[in-house]
C-alpha cells in the first residue's frame, strides 16, 4: 500500500473547498434586476451565441448552466432578507418577501362592464351624483347611535311601532298596522321585481354578439376577417347553412357561440373559489328548498305581464264592440217602433200624405 503524503491530502481538500466556493459565487458583467416579491430575476447579459447555435447537448448544457447561475443569484438575494422562525424556535426558517414591483399579465381578460340599471340611467340624465353617507345615525328616541337601515335601525320599523298615526282622509275603522305591513310587503316585492328586471336586461345585453372592428386602411388580419365572416354567416335564420362558401372554408356551418360548447376552469386556479363553489354545490344538494333559476323566473314574470296586458286590451276592445252593437240594436228597435206607431194611427198614412190631401 502506497503511503499518502500530507501535502496531497491538504491540496485535495483545498481544491474541494475552491470548487464549492466557485459553485456559490457567480460573476456577471451586468447585475441582474430582482423582483423578490414575485421571485423574479431579469438577466440583461447577452448569452454566448456560439453555444446556443443549433440543437444538441451543448446547447442544453449551456442553458442549464445559465439557469443555474441566475437561480443562485436569486437565492443569494433571498438569504439577505430578514427571516424568522415559523411556529416557534423549532419551526422552519421563512423570509418576509417585499411588495412586488413588476406587474404580471392577467390570466384571463378583464370582465366586461355591466349595463347600467334604470336608476343609473336616470341619475346620469339628471346629473345626480352618489354621495357616500355614514351607516350610523343618531336616534333621538333611544339616545344612541344606530344603523341607518336594517335590524335595530334608527327610528325603528313603523310597522312594528306600538302607535300608528291615522292619516287625514283615511277610514278611521281601517287597521293602520295592517296597512303598514301591506305597504312594506309591496315595497319589498317591487324592489325584487326591479332587481329581476335588471338581471334580465343584463342577460339579454350580454348575449349580443359584438361586431369586430375593422381598420379603415384595409390592413385587416386573418383573425379579424374570419371573425367578421363568421358573424355575417350566422346572422341568417339558418345559421349559414344555405350561404355560398369560400374556396378554403370548412364545410361544417359555424355556430353562434363560436364552436365552443364547454368551458373548463384551469387546473391551477384559485383554491378558495374552488372550495366555495364545491360547498355551494353541496349546500344546494342537501337543501330541501328548490334552487331559484333567475333567468327562468324573470322570463316567466315578463310573459305573465304581457299576457295580462293583452287580456286587458282584448277586454277593452270587446267592450267597445258590445257598446257599438247595442247602439245599433237600439237604433233599429227605435225605427221599428216608430213605423208601428205610424201604422196604428187612424189616417193610416204619414203626415206628409195628409197634408197633400188637405191641399
Amino acid at each position: 500500500m502506497a503511503a499518502v503524503r500530507v501535502e496531497e491530502v491538504l491540496a485535495a481538500a483545498e481544491e474541494q473547498e475552491a470548487e464549492k466556493r466557485r459553485s456559490v459565487v457567480v460573476e456577471k458583467e451586468l447585475e441582474l434586476e430582482f423582483d423578490l416579491g414575485n421571485l423574479l430575476a431579469l438577466d440583461r447579459n447577452p448569452p454566448p451565441a456560439a453555444g446556443l447555435r443549433g440543437a444538441g447537448p451543448q446547447r442544453e448544457a449551456q442553458l442549464l448552466a445559465l439557469a443555474r447561475d441566475n437561480t443562485q443569484l436569486l437565492v443569494a438575494q433571498l438569504w439577505e432578507l430578514p427571516a424568522e422562525r415559523a411556529g416557534g424556535a423549532g419551526g422552519p426558517l421563512v423570509a418576509r418577501l417585499p411588495e412586488p414591483t413588476f406587474r404580471l399579465p392577467r390570466e384571463k381578460p378583464p370582465p366586461r362592464p355591466k349595463p347600467p340599471t334604470r336608476w343609473e340611467q336616470f341619475a346620469r340624465l339628471k346629473g345626480i351624483r352618489r354621495r357616500k353617507r355614514t351607516s350610523l345615525v343618531w336616534d333621538e328616541q333611544a339616545k344612541e347611535w344606530r344603523r341607518r337601515w336594517g335590524y335595530r335601525r334608527a327610528g325603528g320599523d313603523p310597522a312594528r311601532a306600538w302607535l300608528a298615526e291615522v292619516p287625514a282622509g283615511a277610514d278611521p275603522e281601517e287597521d293602520q298596522f295592517a296597512r303598514l305591513r301591506r305597504e312594506k310587503r309591496e315595497r319589498v316585492a317591487r324592489n325584487e321585481l326591479n332587481r329581476l328586471r335588471n338581471l334580465a336586461r343584463a342577460h339579454r345585453a350580454g348575449t349580443v354578439v359584438p361586431a369586430a372592428p375593422l381598420h379603415p386602411t384595409g390592413h385587416q388580419s386573418k383573425e379579424e376577417l374570419s371573425h367578421v365572416a363568421r358573424v355575417a354567416r350566422v346572422s341568417t335564420a339558418s345559421l349559414g347553412r344555405f350561404q355560398p362558401r369560400l374556396p378554403k372554408e370548412s364545410a361544417e356551418p359555424p355556430s353562434r357561440s363560436g364552436g365552443r360548447k364547454r368551458r373548463f376552469e384551469p387546473l391551477l386556479g384559485n383554491l378558495a373559489a374552488e372550495r366555495s363553489r364545491q360547498l355551494e354545490l353541496l349546500k344546494n344538494m342537501s337543501s330541501k328548498k328548490p334552487v331559484l333559476d333567475i333567468t327562468r323566473a324573470v322570463n316567466k314574470q315578463l310573459r305573465q305581464e304581457e299576457a295580462e296586458a293583452a287580456a286587458a286590451k282584448g277586454k277593452k276592445q270587446s267592450q267597445r264592440g258590445k257598446r257599438g252593437r247595442r247602439q245599433q240594436r237600439t237604433g233599429r228597435s227605435s225605427k221599428k217602433s216608430a213605423a208601428r206607431r205610424q201604422q196604428q194611427r187612424p189616417g193610416g198614412g204619414s203626415t206628409g200624405g195628409s197634408k197633400r190631401k188637405k191641399a
